[in-house]
């Protein structure tokens, strides 16, 4: 687990080594191997409402094995079945999305609003912007975090199916 206040100078070298960016839409992006990132929130979240599905975010870290670890166990392959999974740096300055608001913010920017704390930091979100299943804050154990993210998922879609 990578806190805010560990992160000092370290944090430019986990950027600087870890980080991947592609082009998809005319602006460098971050990309990792498994999950995308999101260029409009509330178009993704939207998107995904409409599946019945949450738009699942990923607050990460280049290099943070836990995130690692979730990234590949669990997003990665839910996003093949249709989960709506994509993943933002917290300490990027630079590059921007478009926010619940349709308003162009970074990463970092972002990662205050939403208050995180730590990585992996994991968050379900109805088209609206509302957090709408408990958030999953680092991971203490590898032995139930895919049960926990289950669970959320599922708790997200049963919010989902009583908006409709």
């Amino acid at each position: 687990m990578i806190t805010r206040r560990t992160l000092g100078r370290d944090a430019l070298f986990l950027v600087a080594s870890g980080a991947s960016f592609t082009s998809s839409n005319g602006q460098n992006t971050p990309k990792t191997a498994l999950l995308p990132w999101p260029d409009n929130l509330a178009v993704l979240a939207a998107q995904a409402q409409s599946r019945g599905e949450p738009l699942v975010l990923m607050a990460s870290l280049p290099g943070c094995p836990w995130c690692e670890l979730l990234r590949r166990n669990y997003l990665g392959p839910m996003r093949k079945e249709g989960v709506a999974a994509f993943e933002f740096m917290i300490t990027e300055r630079r590059l921007q999305l478009v926010d619940f608001q349709a308003q162009r913010v970074t990463p970092f920017a972002l990662s205050e609003q939403l208050k995180i704390k730590i990585t992996p930091t994991l968050l379900f979100f109805n088209a609206q912007g509302q957090e709408i299943a408990a958030r999953i804050e680092g991971v203490a154990s590898a032995d139930f975090i895919g049960t926990i993210v289950n669970e959320r998922l599922t708790s997200a879609r049963d919010r989902i199916k009583a908006m409709r």
